[in-house]
């Protein structure tokens, strides 16, 4: 094979690496590959690559050879360590100009590190989310690029042309912003999955639960959600997946141990928003739901000991009850959709990046796990207002959740009375109610900090910026702490 023949290269042949590797070449890119095993090479381009211009490489200096100047090298590894290793790996065999692509799921913080210190070697860093899972990978992912932005003219024309299209033709694939803005965009993308999901098995629990509803009845309710407004990927895999039978003729779902695992991108989300001081509390609990689905055993034995209401509901209009959780569900959804971006927004004013946010909204808007019409509405709203505060106060939002409330809180109130956990809709719907709340009681907090710790207060009557402190018993002093915020 001749040398700088080749388009790109791409480390790292699992299903992500061996499905975007046969999307570049089913859309006219020459792509060399190399893997760490070096057999699974042999065996991808004897078998799935077999009569593709796919080329083959057994170390990491015949696969920079194979490459066009300037050399783009995709990894599509474990994220953490083996990233490291694998940039070390391959540094030797670049030079100045060249550019590294890490499209494995990593922490956006070693993305800000891989960035500045490839730069100071003269190497251009790409930090990449793709979402899609398997599928999306082979026919058109979501691809969220972030880093140095001198990359993005060389490696464009590849990823938006394997992208997902919306309808159209606009690649789910732009430039999103420096240092480790792209894993910082798909980490966020994680989480928002993580707080459908739970939205998702909340709504299936209070139906079978609440009404006794078996998988066949579920399967036609969700796709019958599925031509609403609650038009997504998840919806529409829900219904299959309740239709779907074991061989003895039972439904699939029933015979599924209820431990849920995970890999860690929702607790990420969790703990940046933790440290930028965002109420992401959906994707919250929807991350210790399933540390609490995990603890299996304990829950068995707690259901021998601890009483619940033990009851299901008599309810006289079913189909009206659907309806309710229905809109329960959509109206969770908006809230965490629009605490997702108060994260994004935060995030970009903490890391001084320049994140379009009706871009993300459409880069979500196909090839990716979240994908959904919802989008749409959206990358309309920032549209309309680029610089919109929160999701919420856009009219489009304010209008369904003003129209649906009721629906929301009676399908909250029913689960409370038969017992069934709504972690995700109880949390959306009190943090509506504490955004919408003029007076909160974080007054009665301040005191109680002040009285115990002399951590001052502002005031009502005086302007914003000076901080006040009570002797609260008479035997305090005139010394107060400094204040502080997350």
């Amino acid at each position: 094979m001749e040398n700088g023949s080749c388009d790109i290269g791409l480390i790292g042949l699992a299903v992500m690496g061996q499905n975007l590797v046969l999307n570049m070449n089913d859309h006219g890119f020459k792509v060399a590959v190399f893997n760490r095993t070096v057999s699974t090479v042999d065996d991808f381009i004897q078998n799935e690559a077999k009569g593709t211009q796919i080329v083959g490489a057994h170390s990491a200096e015949e696969l920079c050879k194979l490459l066009k100047r300037p050399r783009r090298v995709m990894l599509m590894v474990k994220a953490g360590e083996v990233v490291d290793q694998t940039i070390e790996h391959v540094l030797p065999h670049l030079e100045k100009g060249d550019i590294v692509i890490d499209g494995g799921n990593s922490l956006f913080t070693d993305s800000n590190r891989r960035s500045r210190e490839l730069a100071a070697k003269g190497i251009l860093f790409i930090g990449t989310g793709v979402s899609g899972g398997e599928e999306g990978a082979r026919f058109g992912p979501s691809i969220m690029p972030g880093g140095n932005k001198e990359a993005w003219p060389a490696v464009k024309e590849i990823f938006q042309s394997i992208a997902a299209k919306v309808s159209d033709g606009t690649p789910c694939c732009d430039w999103v912003g420096e240092d480790g803005a792209g894993h910082y965009v798909k980490m966020v993308h994680n989480g928002i999955e993580y707080g459908d999901i739970q939205l998702i098995c909340e709504a299936y629990q209070l139906l079978r639960d609440a009404l006794g509803l078996g998988a066949e009845e579920l399967a036609g309710i969700f796709a019958e959600w599925n031509k609403g407004e609650l038009d997504s990927y998840l919806i529409e895999i829900t219904a299959q997946i309740f239709a779907k039978k074991d061989e003895d003729g039972k439904p699939m779902v029933d015979k599924i141990l209820d431990t849920a695992g995970q890999k860690g991108t929702g607790k990420w989300t969790a703990i940046s928003a933790l440290d930028l001081g965002m109420p992401l509390t959906l994707i919250g609990e929807s991350v210790f739901a399933r540390c609490l689905s995990a603890l299996k055993d304990e829950r068995m034995a707690a259901s021998k000991v601890l009483n619940g209401p033990g009851k299901t509901l008599s309810i006289s209009d079913k189909k009206a009850f659907i309806e309710d959780v229905r809109r329960a569900l959509y109206c969770s959804k908006m809230i965490s959709y629009a605490q997702g971006y108060m994260l994004l927004r935060a995030a970009e004013k903490e890391y001084n990046w320049s994140l379009n946010m009706g871009g993300i909204a459409l880069m979500w808007r196909g090839g990716c796990i979240i994908r959904s019409v919802f989008l749409g509405d959206i990358k309309k709203a920032f549209e309309k207002d680029a610089k919109l505060q929160n999701l919420l106060l856009d009219d489009f939002f304010a209008n369904a959740l003003n129209k649906y409330q009721a629906s929301w809180r009676k399908a909250i109130v029913s689960a409370i009375e038969v017992g069934v956990p709504t972690p995700a809709f109880s949390t959306a719907l009190a943090f509506y109610d504490g955004y919408r709340t003029e007076r909160l009681p974080a007054n009665l907090l301040q005191a109680q900090r002040d009285f115990f710790g002399a951590h001052t207060y502002e005031r009502v009557d005086k302007p914003r910026g000076q901080y006040f402190h009570t002797n609260w018993t008479g035997r305090g002093g005139r010394v107060s702490s400094s204040t502080y915020n997350v």
